[in-house]
């Protein structure tokens, strides 16, 4: 499970990027609104019949679950301070729901592996910021 400071934070930011591969093995980043539910898996999607049609869901669809999603911001460049947390999961195949930006379709991510860095917001130093990983354990369905 993600920390309390990680849960803070993914839950003040509104936007992430989220990778999905294609079948061709062309990868793939799009920037999505998403949601971090009580039991730390990860919903994205979207309103409309248009959103089963995006490259993330035919992706997804088409059998590539693998995903990575990152949720970073840039609080300053003088002095330079960056934070964020990167996340490595399963998605599933898309489901009608209520989400984050109302009724639609979404896929929800199961975390596997996830890394975050410097969400103290500390300048960054003579050396980059180092990374707290978290190995995270399977999550029954609900």
């Amino acid at each position: 499970m993600f920390t309390d400071d990680e849960v803070a934070y993914l839950r003040s930011q509104p936007l992430a990027r989220l990778s999905t591969v294609a079948p061709d093995g062309q990868p793939d980043v799009v920037p999505v609104a998403f949601e971090l539910a009580d039991d730390g898996r990860l919903w994205v999607g979207g309103v409309g019949a248009a959103v089963l049609g995006t490259r993330k869901f035919r992706n997804i669809r088409a059998g590539h679950g693998l995903v990575a999603l990152v949720v970073d911001d840039l609080v300053s460049l003088e002095p330079f301070v960056a934070r964020g947390v990167r996340v490595y999961g399963h998605a599933e195949a898309p489901v009608e729901r209520v989400g984050l930006v109302g009724p639609g379709v979404y896929s929800r991510i199961t975390p596997t592996v996830s890394w975050s860095w410097n969400l103290a917001g500390e300048p960054a130093g003579a050396t980059w910021y180092p990374s707290h990983r978290i190995t995270h354990r399977s999550l029954p369905d609900r």
